[in-house]
């Protein structure tokens, strides 16, 4: 049985429990605003991270992902080029993953340490088993981009 409202369509797949299939052909636009140089170095195989401009903060640390603002006193940040090269800080492979889930699996998440940068940055390894410490390298997806974080991956140094 289909129903249609307004143009959609649903279709009923069960009556106990209810369990209606609604087929959407809309899609959502998004934009990544004070983060769009992150995404769009991502392009140009450069790692933008940012940092306070405010000279009476102190706070001189890296930040990837980006802020746009401080996290301390709330000044505005600026762009500076990170290094591209670090080591793996933790790991977890990504067995099954859900329906959603875009990278091939199994998927060894890897969280990076990089040198100057008080973050962590959460990303994957595109090949290789990662170990604590293991030096990595970054590898950028250029050639057929997502503008994703999925265009940044990593493989042994």
């Amino acid at each position: 049985m289909t129903i249609e409202l307004d143009g959609t369509s649903a279709e009923i797949l069960s009556k106990d429990p209810m369990v209606v299939k609604n087929l959407k052909t809309w899609f959502h636009s998004h934009t990544y605003g004070g983060w769009s140089k992150f995404f769009q170095g991502l392009q140009e195989k450069k790692l933008w991270a940012t940092r306070c401009t405010n000279p009476e903060c102190g706070e001189n640390r890296l930040f990837i992902p980006p802020r746009c603002d401080c996290v301390d006193c709330w000044h505005r940040t600026e762009w500076v080029q990170a290094p591209t090269v670090g080591k793996v800080y933790t790991f977890s492979t990504i067995t099954y993953p859900g329906e959603l889930f875009r990278a091939s699996h199994p998927c060894p998440l890897i969280s990076i340490e990089i040198e100057g940068v008080c973050t962590k940055l959460m990303s994957y390894m595109r090949e290789g088993k990662p170990e604590f410490g293991m030096p990595v390298k970054a590898v950028f997806n250029t050639e057929n981009p997502t503008n994703t974080i999925l265009d940044l991956s990593w493989v042994p140094a």
